[in-house]
C-alpha cells in the first residue's frame, strides 16, 4: 500500500512537471521604422525579420513585415505622448509566433528595405520573451536610418559620346519610400544630393543635383571625356544625419 501511494505521488509529480513544460504560444509585433519618417511596409518591399535565439543563434520565427506606411499625421506632426501608440491596425509590422515553454532571451535582426540591395541595412536589439507574454500594440519597433537612392541616368554600362551632354538622374526617397518634395514633409531644400563622377586615373569632380518638377527625382547635366566612369550619387540631411549612395558605371567614347 505504501509502495502503491509512493509511486502515485511519484507520476503525480511527473505530470505537473511536464505540465509546466508544455509550449505556449507567445505573440511579438516587429516594426520597422525609417528614422524621421514613417514604418516600412508593402509598398517599399517591406523589412526581413528574422527571430533568433540569442545563444544558439536558432531561427525562432522569421517572415516580411506588411501593412501601410502608417498615419502621416500622428508621426509627423503631433507631438508624442508616453505610452501613445503610432501605429494603427493596419500599420505594417510581423506578427512572430514563438511556441516556448521557458523564458528565452531572443535576437531580433530586421534588414530594410528588403527589396533595395544597395540602401538595405540592419538594425537589431535584444530582449527576454517570457512564455504567454504577448508583446502587442507598436511592439518592438527597430529604426532605420537613410534615404533610398536609385540612379535612373545614365544606365549601368551605358556607351555615351563624348560630344553629348550626359544627364545625371537620381530618385532619393526615406526607407520606408516617403517622398521628397520641395516645402514638404521631406524638404528637399533640407538635403544634400550631389554627384561624384570618378574616371579610372582617379580624377573626380562634384555636381550638385536640383530636384526636378517630379518628386524625389533630382538632376543636373555635365559633359564628360572619353574614358571610363564611376558614378556615385549620395543623399544627405545635415539636420538627421540621414544618408544614401548608389553607384553606376559608363563609358565615354
Amino acid at each position: 500500500m505504501k509502495s502503491f501511494n509512493f509511486q502515485n505521488i511519484i507520476l503525480c509529480f511527473s505530470l505537473l512537471m511536464s505540465m509546466n513544460l508544455i509550449a505556449q504560444e507567445t505573440n511579438i509585433m516587429i516594426r520597422a521604422k525609417a528614422k524621421d519618417a514613417k514604418f516600412i511596409g508593402s509598398s517599399i518591399g517591406g523589412a526581413k525579420i528574422l527571430v533568433k535565439d540569442a545563444v544558439t543563434g536558432e531561427i525562432l520565427s522569421e517572415g516580411v513585415t506588411t501593412g501601410s506606411t502608417g498615419n502621416t499625421d500622428k508621426i509627423m506632426k503631433q507631438d508624442w505622448k508616453r505610452n501613445q501608440p503610432l501605429s494603427e491596425d493596419n500599420t505594417a509590422g510581423f506578427k512572430a509566433i514563438l511556441e516556448i515553454d521557458k523564458p528565452v532571451f531572443v535576437t531580433v535582426e530586421a534588414y530594410a528595405p528588403i527589396n533595395k540591395r544597395q540602401a538595405m541595412v540592419l538594425s537589431s536589439t535584444q530582449l527576454w520573451v517570457i512564455p504567454g507574454k504577448d508583446i502587442t500594440g507598436d511592439g518592438v519597433v527597430l529604426e532605420f536610418p537613410g534615404f533610398v537612392v536609385d540612379i535612373l541616368s545614365p544606365q549601368t554600362h551605358e556607351r555615351l559620346a563624348a560630344s553629348d551632354e550626359v544627364e545625371i538622374k537620381a530618385n532619393v526617397v526615406l526607407m520606408c519610400g516617403c517622398p521628397v518634395t520641395k516645402d514638404g514633409i521631406w524638404d528637399a531644400n533640407q538635403y544634400e544630393v550631389k554627384a561624384m563622377i570618378t574616371n579610372e586615373k582617379e580624377n573626380s569632380v562634384e555636381l550638385k543635383l536640383d530636384q526636378t518638377d517630379k518628386s524625389s527625382t533630382f538632376s543636373a547635366t555635365t559633359n564628360l571625356e572619353k574614358g571610363l566612369y564611376e558614378v556615385l550619387i549620395y543623399a544627405y540631411d545635415p539636420v538627421t544625419g540621414n544618408t544614401g549612395v548608389d553607384k553606376t558605371n559608363i563609358i565615354v567614347n
